[in-house]
């Protein structure tokens, strides 16, 4: 019987049980599909990656338990963990996915990731009037990139008392929702919703940032930014906006090593 090792990382995390957990296997070519996706609801984790060497570089796939994902960052931040630890990937790393070559880069005891940036983009009538419906709150803003809807909330108690609508937030699949606003002791903090694909709410998402970002760097005319995401594991992202990329750095801890077996 055919066996593979995977790593769980909690990424975004100063230490285990924190952040946001991603299964990470690095193969020597891509495993069929329908086993990578097995494979990714079997774990059920928000995200479960998988990365083949590719030259210089590494090409990069992430599955939720539902479908394969179109843009991922704490599944990367896992990738370059499990790379430099376990198998002494040295220097910095660069990954061909589905948005773009997105690069990685030891920074001390954290990295940072190097993300294409999406700018927030107006929302259509009828989504809107559907966002406004599921969300069930005064927003201040609404805007979207190409795979999520975002509102902005009128402070950061609205974003941590927010009781989302998992049914109507699903019916917006493709589409996940994310609740923003101005904190308290960060300049930013968020939730984000995907219950159609198989994530009522995600710990920390790196991907939405790479929007995120763009927005208040409008708004707040800061370069800089301290962000955090206020789920009940939590977790803090330090960005950068830099122009048509973000820069996000965080930690990883390493939770678990396996041996899984496929079927022959």
């Amino acid at each position: 019987m055919p066996t593979l090792t995977m790593y769980q990382v909690d990424a975004f995390a100063d230490r285990i049980f924190q952040g946001n957990p991603a299964a990470v296997l690095i193969l020597e070519d891509w495993l069929p599909e329908a086993v990578m996706q097995a494979i990714a609801n079997e774990n059920n984790l928000a995200e479960t990656a998988f990365a083949r060497p590719n030259g210089k570089r590494w090409d990069l796939r992430w599955f939720t338990p539902i479908h394969e994902a179109e843009f991922c960052g704490h599944a990367t931040l896992a990738t370059a963990h499990v790379l430099a630890e376990a198998y002494r990937v040295q220097g910095d790393m660069a990954f061909g996915t589905r948005v773009g070559e997105i690069r990685a880069a030891r920074r001390q005891e954290a990295y940072q990731l190097d993300l294409p940036g999406f700018s927030p983009e107006p929302v259509e009538a009828d989504l809107l009037q559907a966002l406004h419906d599921s969300v069930c709150a005064q927003p201040v803003a609404c805007f979207r990139n190409f795979e999520n809807l975002f509102v902005e909330l009128a402070d950061e108690e609205a974003v941590r008392s927010f009781v989302p609508d998992l049914m109507k937030i699903a019916a917006l699949h493709p589409l996940g929702v994310v609740v923003t606003a101005r904190g308290n002791t960060h300049d930013f903090v968020s939730r984000y919703f995907a219950p159609g694909a198989g994530i009522p709410e995600d710990p920390v998402t790196g991907s939405i940032h790479a929007t995120l970002v763009p927005y208040w760097f409008e708004k707040l005319g800061k370069t800089w930014l301290s962000a955090f995401q206020c789920s009940q594991r939590g977790g803090h992202l330090l960005c950068e906006f830099a122009g048509d990329r973000v820069l996000i750095t965080g930690r990883a801890r390493t939770f678990m090593k396996a041996e899984i077996y496929l079927p022959d």
